[in-house]
């Protein structure tokens, strides 16, 4: 594992909401908004981007912690952007808080964690 980040160090992800992250149960459409579940998702991608970096061959990041506060709706077919911030590096863990934008908008933020292990333990 290499470190060529520092606190503060940022990643952006843009993205749109399309019709399959729009907030759906067993196949029916609940509303036409982004759903948590994918901006979850969406913000594990974006936090995942200092992992990318980060990892040597014969290792892996695998998520451990995600905090989620969905503040405002974003409509289908809508562009988000997702601004992860890495706070902290201990041992092989890495640690971001994220914000996400729609419209100038902040309608997401929180915190999220992943470990970096070696491959042959996933």
């Amino acid at each position: 594992m290499k470190i060529p980040f520092s606190p503060g160090s940022q990643r952006r992800y843009t993205t749109v909401v399309l019709p399959e992250k729009v907030a759906q149960f067993h196949g029916e459409v609940v509303h036409p908004y982004y759903s948590t579940f994918a901006l979850g998702q969406d913000v594990e991608w974006a936090c995942r981007q200092f992992v990318l970096e980060m990892k040597e061959p014969g290792e892996e990041g695998i998520g451990t912690f995600l905090s989620i506060s969905h503040v405002a709706p974003v409509p289908l077919g809508a562009e988000v952007e997702i601004v992860a911030t890495l706070l902290w590096v201990q041992g092989r863990t890495v640690h971001c808080a994220y914000e996400v934008f729609s419209g100038g908008q902040r309608v997401a933020y929180g915190e999220q964690t992943q470990k970096i292990i070696e491959k042959s333990l996933t």
